[in-house]
Order: C-alpha cells, then structure tokens, then sequence
C-alpha cells in the first residue's frame, strides 16, 4: 500500500471545511505557529502562488499530522494518527466499503465494549448512527484523521485486478474503457510512476512500476487489447493505423475531482505493440529541496548558483532519476512576479504558475534548439531547457547562459564529471563551457525505509559477505555496526519500502575547475581536483542516508557502487 504524497489541500474539500485561511487561524490560536512564521508563510504564499501551509511543511516548521492534531482539538475530538498506526485490512473490512467511502471512515482501534473510527468528516450527523448499526451494544468514539491517510485506508478494499477484469468481461459492456478505468485507478491507488502493457502469446501483462521497481499488476485476455490499444491511441492523439513504427504522445485522465496526464510511448515488438505510460505526477509542486534528499549544504550551494545573474546549473542522470523534480523544486525558490522564467520541455511535466512552459513539438518541427533560440528572444531571466540533446541546443544554451540568463538543464550522464568530457565531445567550446557553468549535479532515485516498520539490526563484519558488502563495511568503522531496515508490514506492502529519495554528486565549477576544462580534460583528472575540493561520490552521499535509517545498504548498492579506492 502507499500513501498519498501530501498536496497542499491536506483538507478536503468534502471533509471538515478548513481553507488556508481558517487553518492560519487555527494553528495561530492553538500556538501552533508563531505570528513571525504565519507571516513569512504568507509572504512566501503570496510571492510563490502557493499555499499558506506549505511554507510551513517545507521550512519543517509543522508536520500535517500537528495539523492534524489541530483540527481535531478545534474540533474537541481526539486525533487519529493513521500515519503513523495505519489499520489493519481486517479492521478496514469490517466497515463495508460503501458505507466507508460514503461518510469516509476506517477503524482505528477496536476494544470489546468500545470501537474507535477515524473520518476527516466527522461533523456529518448520519455518520454516528451508520456506524452505530454496525457494532450494535459498543460506544463508538469518533476521532479526526487526515484525508490523505483516509483514502491511504481504502487500498484494502482493492480486489485484485484479474478479479476486476473477470466481472466486466462477463458483464459483456464497454470492456476497453472499463478495463482500462480499473487499471488508470490500481495505478493512482498505488502510486505508480509507470503503466506497462506487455503482449504475451495468449495474455497481455501488466505492469505498475512503484518506487522504482515493476511489480505485475494483472493479465488481460489478448482478445481484449487490440481495443484498449486502440483506445489509448485515440486518446494519446495517435494514429490507429499505425502498427510498425514507434508513437509518442500523452493523454489525460479525469475521475471525479483527479485530473492525471499521462505520457504515452507505443514501440512494436515480435509479439505487438507495447504500451509505457508514464503517471506525470503534479504534486511536485509541493517540493521543496529538502524533501528531495537535498543536505543543507548541498541546498545552500544550489541556492548560491540560483542567485546569480546568469550562468548554468546542469543535473545529469539516467531518465527516470529525478533530474526534472529537482529543477522544479530549484525553480520554486526563484519563481515570483520580478522575473520572467520559460521553459521548453518533451513533455511539460509539471504546470507551475507564473512561469511559461512550451512543450517540443516534432511534428510542428518545434525542437529544443528552436524553441530555444524563441525564448532567448522573448526577454528571459531564466530558462529552463529539460535535455540537452545534441550539440545545437548544447552550443545555443551555452551561449544563453553567457549572455545574461540563468539556465537549467538535464543532460544523460553517469555521473557529474563524465557530464564535462560528454559536452565537449559534442563540439562545445571549452572557453564557453569554462565561463557558463555553476554547479553540476548527479542524481539517482532510492527507496526509503517504511517509517511503519523501520526497527534497527546489528550487523558484524561477517554479514559483509559479498565483494560489494565488504568494500562498504569501511565507511562504517569497528567490528559492528548499527543499520535499519523495514520488516515488511501491510502499510508497504510487504517490501520494507515506502517512498523514494535522491542522492547526489556535485561538482562545483570553481576558478581552478574552469582552468581545467580549458584544456579539455579526462573525466578521471576532473574528478581529481573534485575531490581535492570536497566532492562527494554518489555512492559516500547515499552512505550518510543509511547512517541516519532513510535507506539500506542493500538498496543503495542496488543504483551506485563503491567509489575506487585507488
């Protein structure tokens, strides 16, 4: 199971009614908050167009479950941390489900003479007697809850989608649409970052890919899928007719009050036509650098680079490695009404007010490079360019950058200096590249330690039993050491994960580093004088991430290696 990332409208709107403005009030009132902080926060709302309480989530002055406690003693009702104690799927069951998503209630403890419910709508009057018939000669207590670790309860009502699939095919109804309905929801539920569809022989697997790693989903009947193929197509903008060469577009999918779009990649294979949706996840916006795995220092040095005049920060990785959320979660801080900010992306991921956002069109012949000789004339201040692809856009946003804007970008790379040597082999000039460039930084994606079943394990140096293990046991000293894992419980799944962080490799281009890249340099002799001026390796940073129990070992050697001791 997986919780909802926390969005600005902890509240919702169908729960207890609690806008900004009633909350700033409420957290004044209960000191939650002091009046300098309820200022600031209203400063930086103001100036960001953003929630009041987001500034407060993101500087770690309040957490939504102190939020939370808030409201429910406003409300003189006790809180329910399903958080941090989420319910069990039997104490879900209990409560049958249209009754549940009606009124928006789960138990949260259950005694013999006693039932405790948690609802982010208590104040509904028909809630009490629903609950009542349910659990006749108990008291039923009704506590507060926040909306997000409510609908986090509803997963155990998820039946599997095989299950699903069986029920609409005998219904004989619409079948693509409902089938792919199921699907669409399974994957918010879970929070997946991409939808796989697999042609098989005789079935066509799903796919969810969650926190970085594919789980099957379900298999639909082959029959079946030439109309969800076909549907995917008309809604992504694709040609139906097309059945031997690759398709990209995106589509958009709305529920209720959830509007999700969706990045589409059609390729043939020897068994048909593959589909990867890619869930582009607007809650980004609520980032800020901290909550991507950023250290202090680290934060601090991008912020120096973002407050020059000009110049280029460049976040380098593999594609599905953060790179665009920490650009986004860099661009927040310098987003307000004193400048002008475009970007140019394939596609536009994240919709952030108050900046314009141009999406690459090949079939319009609206590439980068275009795009961005446009936008050098459109007056920027800063620019944000999601790849560099090839040497035209690297050569035209050099010389941006050189010119008195401030530029982002993401470039595919291995690591931080290898991104150096790549530019240049791309015919940049080393003088510009030397005068242009702030910082770059190297990302990959890990997965965090459920906080349900985080607990510590003590560990010698005879469990480093592996070459990869044992080079690792150095970073920790002594005979033992003390690491943290999940147990696997229901809150994750049953994979001891929940969630996912970055680490990072910076290099900072300082005066002797420009020197260097004059002279066209090997990656190995940049990340010498790197390390010379205090760079960390990717693998060292994710080291400090399992010290403090965010990540494992195991799952941190899973995405980088030991650095080379030689």
């Amino acid at each position: 199971m997986k919780k909802k990332p926390l969005s600005q409208d902890v509240v919702r709107e169908d729960a207890v009614k609690f806008d900004d403005t009633a909350i700033r009030e409420l957290l004044l009132k209960e000191s939650y908050v002091s009046e300098e902080d309820a200022q600031k926060a209203d400063d930086f709302a103001k100036e960001h167009h953003t929630a009041f309480i987001d500034y407060l989530l993101q500087e770690r002055l309040i957490t939504k479950d102190l939020i939370g406690q808030a409201i429910a003693e406003s409300l003189k009702i006790p809180y329910a941390d399903l958080n941090s104690t989420p319910s069990t799927s039997e104490q879900v069951q209990k409560i049958p489900e249209d009754i549940a998503k009606k009124y928006r209630v789960v138990i949260f403890t259950e005694e013999d003479k006693k039932v405790m419910v948690a609802t982010d709508n208590p104040q509904d009057e028909n809630l009490l007697p629903e609950i009542e018939k349910l659990f006749p000669g108990k008291k039923i207590d009704i506590a507060y809850s926040i909306a997000d670790d409510i609908d986090a309860s509803f997963v155990h009502y998820q039946k599997p989608l095989e299950t699903r699939f069986s029920k609409i095919i005998e219904k004989k109804g619409r079948i693509a649409p409902e089938l792919l309905e199921e699907i669409f929801d399974d994957a918010l539920v879970y929070h997946a970052s991409d939808i796989h569809f697999e042609p098989r022989q005789n079935n066509v697997l799903v796919r969810f890919r969650v926190d970085g790693v594919l789980h099957e989903a379900g298999k639909i009947p082959r029959e079946y899928y030439e109309n969800i193929l076909n549907r995917i197509k008309v809604q992504s903008g694709l040609r139906i007719d097309e059945h031997v060469t690759a398709q990209d577009g995106s589509l958009r999918y709305e529920k209720g009050s959830a509007v999700v779009d969706m990045r589409t990649s059609i390729v043939p294979t020897v068994e048909g036509e593959k589909v990867v949706l890619r869930v582009l996840s607007a809650y980004v916006q609520g980032f800020s650098l901290g909550d991507i795995g950023l250290s202090p220092a680290h934060q601090e040095l991008l912020r120096e680079a973002a407050d020059k005049p000009f110049g280029m920060i460049l976040v380098v990785g593999p594609t599905g490695s953060g790179k665009t959320t920490t650009l986004y979660s860099l661009l927040k801080i310098v987003n307000n009404p004193d400048v002008n900010i475009t970007t140019i992306e394939d596609p536009v991921e994240y919709k952030v007010v108050g900046v314009n956002q141009i999406q690459v069109n090949n079939q319009t012949k609206l590439t980068f490079a275009k795009g961005l000789r446009s936008i050098v004339r459109q007056d920027p201040d800063i620019i944000l360019v999601g790849e560099i692809r090839d040497q035209e856009t690297a050569e035209i946003a050099v010389n941006a950058a050189l010119t008195g804007h401030l530029l982002y970008s993401t470039f595919h790379a291995n690591d931080a200096a290898t991104a150096l040597p790549r530019l240049l082999d791309m015919g940049t000039e080393p003088f510009l590249l030397a005068s242009t460039l702030q910082v770059i930084v190297a990302q990959r994606l890990v997965r965090k330690i459920c906080e349900h079943c985080k607990h510590s394990v003590t560990k010698s140096s005879s469990d480093f039993n592996t070459p990869q293990l044992k080079t690792s046991h150095a970073y920790f000293g002594g005979k033992s050491a003390t690491f943290y894992e999940g147990k696997k419980c229901e809150a994750c799944g049953y994979t001891g994960y929940l969630g996912r962080t970055a680490i990072f490799e910076f290099i900072k281009i300082t005066p002797e580093m420009q020197d260097l890249i004059l002279h066209s340099p090997s990656t190995k002799e940049i990340w010498k004088l790197a390390r010379k001026e205090g760079s960390n390796t990717l693998f060292e940073d994710g080291i400090e991430k399992v010290k403090v129990g965010i990540t494992t070992l195991e799952e941190l050697l899973r995405v980088a290696e030991p650095p080379d001791k030689t």
